[in-house]
């Protein structure tokens, strides 16, 4: 049933694919169905002109296809990526180098190179030299989950 329907389409084939394509953008969240449905549509139209050619077989077809859908695909990601704008908040989900700077007590000692501190209502973990609880000490960095804590 199948191969009847595609031999009936023939070269709509493709822009059969490039609108479901399309619309699983709809459905999917993402950016990346739309480079492949628009590399399928413009595999279809290609093939509408070509469609009584000897050379332009199937084999051909899907060839142009891979290489549209790479090259939309590429350029896609060098559109959107162009796009993006500097944010003025730029350690807003990123909650721990926030911290970088602020001083605080050790909860628990520093042994070994680890233990933890008290910042607003969050233990952190954080490494540095060793220490006894209560100690005065000041965030230098952040990475990992882990603050990075000198004695002052």
């Amino acid at each position: 049933m199948l191969e009847r329907v595609f031999a009936e389409l023939g070269p709509w084939n493709w822009m059969v694919l490039g609108f479901v394509l399309l619309a699983l953008e709809i459905l999917v969240p993402g950016v990346f169905l739309l480079w492949i449905g628009l590399a399928a549509i413009v595999t279809g139209a290609i093939t509408l002109f070509l469609w009584d050619m000897a050379w332009w077989g199937w084999e051909v077809q899907v060839i142009v296809f891979l290489a549209l859908a790479l090259a939309a695909a590429f350029l896609g990601h060098r559109i959107t990526r162009s796009r993006e704008e500097a944010t003025d908040e730029p350690l807003l989900n990123r909650r721990d180098a926030q911290l970088v700077g602020r001083t605080a007590l050790l909860e628990e000692p520093i042994h070994e190179g680890f233990g933890r501190i008290r910042i607003d209502d969050t233990l952190w973990r954080v490494k540095g030299p060793d220490a006894a609880p209560g100690t005065r000490v000041r965030v230098v960095s952040a990475g990992g989950g882990d603050l990075v804590v000198e004695v002052i």
